[in-house]
């Protein structure tokens, strides 16, 4: 038998899965597509159309390699949010930041804390550098603060994770709470303020930003409100010295010319977000209306998914997503002890939600035994 190269003993114990089936796989699987797609929290609406117009014409420029300094859209993120250049990493996506931020932060054997059901990308990059994830249980649908802290407190953590409006729940905390929370912190302990649907909730719910606090990390992307998932693009606002560490780990060449283009476009295009949050908006009440029809408890969200109560325990939510599947909807549910009682639904074109409210009744009929 032939030997093989070693792995790392961090990658060596690993289990090879990862966070997501997407639903591509799904499809491959199934041997057909959905006719609805509302489970990734991707914005069908897509990009406004002046980020597609600049994008068909650069198209022809791809053969350049990006800027790897990410120059222009490090100028606007910065000017977006009235801090300096100084302030602004540019990442693929927060998922590629993430990964940074645990190569950045933790050592083998560290504790990290974040909450119980939380994003699992988080957790599989802390997995990736050898971290000891300590979970703390939500409480009443939202991340518990307190726990967070205590949890931070107690293990001497450096890194310590809030999403904030939170996904899977689509809850949210007030900005002073917020504020409360990050002011308790040791000073030793990274916070990373994830804020991708910061543009989908309350302005209520945004701190003002402080570029002095060298222990906070908020991060923002284009995925969700901007219509962009697939170009994989996002950014992160911290203090200088916190943006020079990530310089010196981060892929330099990691995001696309054509996503740095589009990136800068759809900040400059506000009136389209502005069109784009009241859809959403519309889009949630849609959700829960049909949910509240057929008998569930929609959560009040701050994003662009609602999630819905099914009303019973795990097991059967499971069930209503796998006859939603079968019935090609497409959606996904919280999987965590006490969030999973529930199935989470993005919202989608009216076509989209026009097929899920034909469909839930049968997939709840199905998963009752009627």
């Amino acid at each position: 038998m032939r030997q093989r190269p070693a792995l790392s003993p961090i990658i060596a114990a690993l289990p090879s899965t990862v966070p997501f089936v997407g639903p591509e796989a799904q499809e491959r699987e199934r041997g057909r597509a959905f006719r609805a797609r509302i489970g990734a929290n991707e914005s069908s609406f897509g990009p406004s159309p002046r980020v597609i117009a600049r994008m068909e014409r650069v198209a022809r420029d791809q053969w350049m390699y990006c800027d790897p300094d990410n120059y222009e859209l490090k100028v606007a993120a910065a000017a977006h949010h009235g801090v300096a250049i100084e302030n602004v990493v540019v990442g693929e996506g927060i998922d590629g930041l993430l990964s940074l931020v645990a190569r950045m932060y933790v050592a083998p054997g560290d504790a990290v804390v974040t909450s119980l059901g939380a994003y699992p990308t988080f957790n599989f990059h802390v997995a990736g550098v050898g971290g000891r994830l300590v979970a703390v249980p939500y409480v009443n649908d939202h991340e518990s603060l307190d726990g967070l802290l205590a949890a931070v407190v107690k293990e001497k953590a450096p890194l310590v994770y809030l999403s904030n409006p939170d996904n899977p729940m689509g809850s949210w905390w007030e900005a002073d709470e917020v504020i409360r929370f990050i002011e308790a912190l040791p000073q030793t302990t990274m916070l990373v303020l994830d804020e991708a649907y910061g543009e989908l909730g309350p302005a209520s719910a945004l701190p003002p930003i402080d570029v002095s606090r060298p222990n906070v990390i908020r991060m923002r992307t284009f995925s969700k409100a901007y219509g962009l998932a697939g170009i994989r693009c996002g950014y992160a606002i911290a203090e200088t010295q916190v943006i020079r560490d990530f310089e010196k780990i981060r892929n330099h060449y990691g995001v696309s010319r054509m996503a740095q283009i589009a990136g800068v476009e759809a900040l400059a295009d506000r009136a389209y977000l502005e069109t784009v949050v009241a859809r959403v908006a519309a889009g949630r009440r849609r959700i829960a209306a049909i949910a509240e029809q057929n008998g569930l408890q929609p959560l009040a969200s701050a994003t662009n998914f609602v999630t819905i109560d099914c009303g019973h325990d795990g097991a059967f939510a499971l069930k209503v997503l796998q006859g939603l599947l079968s019935r090609d909807v497409f959606i996904r549910k919280p999987m965590a002890p006490g969030l999973d009682r529930c199935v989470r639904v993005s919202v989608g074109l009216d076509h989209e939600l026009d097929i899920f409210a034909e469909e839930l009744p049968g997939a709840l009929a199905a998963a009752r035994g009627n």
